[in-house]
């Protein structure tokens, strides 16, 4: 493992997650490094385009080309392309925040949004990322996914909020209701005053490779309106799974939760309250 490298690579992440020119003695101290070796590094990234260097401050800035890269790897997800026109329709249609996520690791990320027209709204940014245990975009790929992805979740589980899932079991529970419902809901998990709902997109080997999401203010999220929106953005989901030639959860799913799920459904009890996201 080339440890120069891992240095210099978590030294750019600094800096882009700083959302600020920052100087050579603050990174330092961010990172643990000797001034020398940011000073050394903050130059070699320099002279390749990815950072700039403010003359009048001396503080050090990224530039466009991650921004650039960035594009050219979001568009290298054919997912994204033919997502994008039902993600604009079910926008139009229900006048909210409309997301499509990726799952990596323990996390969610942001892949593509269209943001609700109304002046009160969920936020969310595209490269923006979610414990994917909190919010709905999550649970949609975790209740398709293979069981080592929930063992990749950190234990104990993170609660951003008072109404986040507390373990692995009432999520188990919560990801079963998902599978027989068709989408996931998230009430406050993540963001206290926001719900929101995700349905799983599916390639053609039946695998949950993204998942579309609408996020809301809870005011306007009643049980009657996530029953509505959330038949929609299942029906959105499948779309989209269509448009890729993709299976829905088909065979794969059973295989992977047939045999878990089969004494949970005689025990289980109606979804809670707080259920989803």
């Amino acid at each position: 493992m080339d440890k120069t490298l891992i240095k210099g690579v978590q030294l750019l992440d600094h800096l882009v997650r700083a959302g600020a020119p920052c100087g050579v003695s603050e990174l330092a101290r961010q990172t643990g490094l000797q001034p020398s070796n940011v000073h050394r590094t903050l130059q070699t990234w320099a002279e390749l385009g990815f950072v700039a260097q403010d003359p009048g401050s001396d503080a050090y800035h990224c530039t466009l080309r991650l921004f650039e890269w960035g594009c050219r790897v979001a568009d290298g997800f054919d997912v994204r392309r033919a997502a994008r026109e039902h993600l604009s329709r079910i926008a139009r249609s229900t006048q909210e925040t409309i997301h499509l996520s990726v799952l990596d690791g323990a996390e969610i990320v942001y892949l593509d949004k269209i943001d609700s027209p109304q002046p009160v709204r969920a936020y969310s940014e595209i490269g923006g990322r979610a414990p994917a245990h909190c919010v709905a975009t999550g649970k949609a790929l975790l209740a398709h996914a293979a069981p080592s992805a929930l063992a990749a979740l950190p234990a104990p589980l993170p609660q951003p909020t008072h109404k986040s899932v507390r373990d692995l079991d009432a999520l188990q529970a919560q990801l079963a209701i998902v599978r027989d419902r068709g989408y996931a809901v998230n009430r406050e998990e993540w963001r206290i005053g926001v719900s929101g709902l995700g349905a799983a997109i599916f390639d053609q080997h039946g695998q949950a490779i993204a998942a579309v999401g609408l996020s809301a203010p809870s005011s306007r999220m009643d049980d009657a309106r996530i029953e509505e929106l959330g038949a929609a953005l299942a029906a959105t989901a499948s779309d989209i799974t269509l448009a890729l030639g993709g299976a829905l959860a088909g065979k794969r799913n059973e295989r992977l939760h047939g045999a878990q799920e089969a004494p949970r459904r005689q025990r289980r009890q109606p979804a809670p309250a707080g259920a989803g996201s």
